[in-house]
């Protein structure tokens, strides 16, 4: 069995949890999120203040856990909300908003424009640092993700952009002999 499946989720008071047949659906603070489910492999039961996930067909035991974990991300999403924090590295590289577009000047010969997501908010610290906010948790990573994809930071000098606790190895350039 599913360790992670097992785990009850805890439902906060500021949250209000509705399942039908083939969905779950989160209305909190931060927002209203769903999911879709496959009621034949799984059953989510609402308790009082936590929710159950229990699993029908015992082949399709890792669908079990998954579910579970993204029921708790519905759950934490629309109360808490994630972030994803940026850096740019290098001499002119920099970062702006301008209402819902973002402008990275990251070394090419124009700005790169991009447009942010509906639910998302993206805040930029000292020209160089991007804070990616939002409550669902897979739209913060896929936008993060396709922010560094712009200018992924190098090996050698180590300038682009990177998530802030993500290490670049560095690699030794060339020697003059």
């Amino acid at each position: 069995m599913s360790r992670i499946g097992k785990k009850p989720i805890s439902v906060p008071e500021k949250v209000t949890v509705e399942i039908s047949d083939t969905t779950v659906k989160a209305k909190g603070p931060k927002g209203e999120l769903s999911r879709d489910y496959n009621s034949k492999i799984i059953s989510i039961v609402q308790n009082d203040n936590s929710i159950v996930v229990s699993l029908l067909n015992p082949e399709q035991e890792a669908y079990y856990g998954l579910m579970r974990q993204l029921v708790n991300n519905i759950v934490v999403g629309v109360s808490e909300g994630f972030n994803k924090k940026l850096e740019i590295n290098g001499v002119g590289y920099r970062a702006q908003v301008q209402g819902k577009k973002l402008i990275l000047n990251v070394g090419y010969s124009h700005p790169v424009e991009m447009a942010i997501p509906e639910t998302l908010t993206v805040t930029v610290d000292d020209n160089t640092k991007l804070t990616v906010h939002g409550p669902n948790k897979e739209l913060v990573g896929q936008f993060s993700a396709e922010i560094r994809k712009q200018r992924p930071p190098e090996p050698y000098q180590g300038k682009g952009i990177k998530y802030s606790d993500e290490t670049i190895r560095r690699k030794v350039g060339k020697t003059g002999a």
